[in-house]
């Protein structure tokens, strides 16, 4: 079934899959690794928060190692919100994921400007390989005493203007219904996501990663 996510304003939409495949072996990598998404509207480089999201990181790192996230596309753009992807190929199909992972939206992370999350459905703990950057700060996406938020485990270092220039792009409503009228008119393709080698690892923007409000 297709669910979408209502929070006051904001919203951020899943649509599911098949979780038919096997959990994959833990991922080896450098703490906060970082790794380049390479797309047909221009490349960024993500660093990955692996001491405050394990299980988001970990579960992110084995579909980049598998190279499930090669030819899938930006499926969801709302300007001043998110840019979303990770789930479906040029075709708008899809994809067969591995099983939903817990939630970490308690890891003292926000869901501010650049940073990327895991997109989720209305189930707290649905997350599997959709993920989202936040192209403002939204802070209604953060966890509350009385509810799950969405779990935070990134955020762009390098090429945030490629980020927000896919921001802009025109959209409108998807080849199906549960897609919705976010769709980029043009297709923006994932074309690689790859681990940046321990030697070529950047410098990160920021000294600290900046806790909870």
């Amino acid at each position: 079934m297709n669910k979408f996510v209502f929070l006051p304003v904001l919203a951020i939409a899943l649509f599911t899959s098949a979780s038919g495949q096997e959990e994959a072996e833990t991922v080896e990598a450098p703490a906060d690794p970082q790794v380049t998404v390479e797309t047909s509207a221009g490349n960024f480089v993500i660093e990955l928060f692996s001491t405050r999201a394990p299980l988001s990181v970990n579960n992110f790192l084995q579909y980049v190692n598998g190279g499930f996230y090669n030819g899938t596309v930006f499926h969801r753009i709302v300007g001043g919100f998110v840019v979303q992807g990770g789930g479906y190929d040029t075709d708008y199909q899809l994809k067969t994921t591995r099983p939903d992972i817990p939630n970490e939206s308690g890891n003292g992370l926000n869901n501010r400007r650049g940073f990327v999350a895991m997109a989720r459905s209305g189930e707290p703990h649905s997350a599997n390989a959709q993920f989202y950057i936040n192209l403002a700060d939204n802070l209604p996406l953060d966890p509350r005493p009385t509810r799950w938020g969405y779990a935070v485990f990134g955020r762009v270092i390098e090429g945030m203007e490629v980020v927000d220039e896919i921001g802009y792009r025109p959209t409108g409503a998807g080849p199906t219904p549960e897609l919705g009228k976010d769709v980029p008119k043009e297709p923006i393709v994932i074309t690689r996501i790859s681990i940046v080698p321990a030697a070529e690892r950047l410098k990160s923007v920021a000294d600290e990663t900046p806790a909870a409000d």
